[in-house]
């Protein structure tokens, strides 16, 4: 992944961490051994805030014997998503339609070491974190309850625990582009308002706050 100089994280400790945060949802990409193409799965997880990322899939998913073969995978999160059209990038006094369009994004890319775990308890307590991060504000039993209605279910599933070795993130917000084009970007954010609209105008103005206009 190109990560140019403003586009890198303005601080390698938390930004990853909370864009992660917010999005519990991420590909898991594990290449195996000696295979043509990689096992590339999208599922929702748990990331604990630090360095463990905790999830469960179906015992027939293929991913499984890719990592057997091979614990090092990567865990992908990407949000903030957004197209920004020729208008907005045109420098002001030149025709709009000549402008240079571009895309939006915040992505983190994981590197990772899994740990497979068929133990009940654990398998139990992942569903636990799970369910608090997804469904916070939702009623929800404990499946670590043992009187739970999960045994048939649970010998349906697998865990898989990731600690994650290295990061790789990239914020991609207009950061080398001059104060006058970026107040036509955030404009142009709080005039469409679409998809993911929001969450980029912030991380604009969080990293890369045009001056006011003199």
């Amino acid at each position: 992944m190109l990560i140019r100089p403003h586009d890198a994280p303005i601080d390698d400790e938390h930004e990853w961490r909370d864009l992660v945060a917010a999005h519990p949802f991420g590909t898991l990409i594990a290449p195996g051994v000696g295979r043509d193409l990689p096992v590339v799965v999208p599922t929702h997880a748990h990331f604990d805030g630090d360095r463990t990322i905790l999830l469960h899939l179906a015992r027939p998913n293929p991913v499984w014997q890719a990592l057997v073969e091979n614990p090092r995978c990567l865990f992908v999160v990407t949000g903030a998503v957004t197209y920004v059209p020729t208008s907005w990038e045109a420098p002001p006094g030149t025709p709009p339609e000549w402008g240079i369009p571009t895309s939006h994004y915040a992505t983190a890319q994981l590197d990772c070491t899994a740990t497979i775990t068929d133990d009940p308890a654990e398998i139990r307590s992942y569903l636990h974190d799970q369910l608090a991060t997804m469904q916070p504000d939702e009623p929800h039993g404990d499946p670590r309850d043992e009187a739970a209605p999960y045994a048939t279910e649970l010998r349906q599933i697998r865990g898989l625990l990731l600690t994650v070795d290295a990061v790789r993130a990239k914020f991609k917000f207009d950061g080398s582009e001059p104060d006058a084009v970026r107040r036509q970007v955030v404009d142009g954010y709080r005039r469409r308002d679409a998809p993911g609209d929001a969450e980029a105008l912030e991380h604009l103005l969080r990293r890369h706050t045009p001056a006011p206009d003199a």
